[in-house]
């Protein structure tokens, strides 16, 4: 079962958020990114390295100089550091596809709302430590609930229901591992949905 609860946490890890959401959105409702399709594989990709890649390596570089002692991050202190280069790394990421790749206004806004989480857990993470991957995937959800109103059709009913069941599973591996306590996974998942639904209303 801990094999199976890492590799949830691994294959859900919240700098993939962007990356899933995309790909979501572009299968279940096209006419929001309104990107064609032979151009679909070539902005996911991109989309990729920039909102994974890019910080991933990051946090691998702060390891290798001795500035964290893990991948992990377990500790709230260990994650400041790494949360403020990601920050900062997402804010330049959202300013870069908003202004000199602005192949979708839909997503420049949904570049917000993740950055915002982002900046979010940071600020909190001075004072607390919650679970990161239970506010990216209840944030996941704050973004999707408002876009099944906003779609005519039925389309992202089932993506969106999965959603719950994954963050579910998610919150639940992250326990088994005792990554975190009850709280700061229940905490971690208010906030992320908070931000992510207000800011789907605020935006859209």
């Amino acid at each position: 079962m801990k094999v199976v609860a890492k590799l949830i946490s691994i294959l859900f890890h919240p700098l993939l958020l962007t990356t899933y959401l995309v790909i979501v959105l572009m299968f279940f409702f096209p006419s929001m990114l309104m990107v064609r399709s032979e151009n679909q594989l070539v902005i996911v990709s991109l989309i990729f390295v920039f909102t994974f890649v890019l910080p991933a390596l990051n946090v691998a570089m702060l390891r290798s100089f001795g500035t964290i002692s893990s991948l992990t991050l377990e500790s709230r202190q260990e994650r400041i550091v790494p949360f403020i280069f990601i920050s900062l790394l997402y804010i330049l990421i959202t300013f870069l596809f908003h202004y000199k790749l602005p192949f979708s206004a839909t997503f420049s806004k949904l570049m917000i709302i993740i950055t915002a989480m982002i900046v979010v857990s940071l600020v909190i993470t001075f004072f607390y430590k919650i679970s990161i991957h239970s506010l990216a995937m209840s944030g996941g959800i704050g973004i999707l609930l408002p876009l099944n109103k906003a779609s005519e059709q039925v389309n992202l009913l089932w993506p969106t229901a999965i959603t719950i069941v994954v963050a579910g599973l998610v919150m639940s591996a992250r326990l088994f591992l005792g990554a975190h306590t009850p709280r700061e996974v229940m905490y971690g998942g208010v906030v992320g949905f908070l931000v992510g639904f207000v800011g789907m209303i605020m935006l859209f």
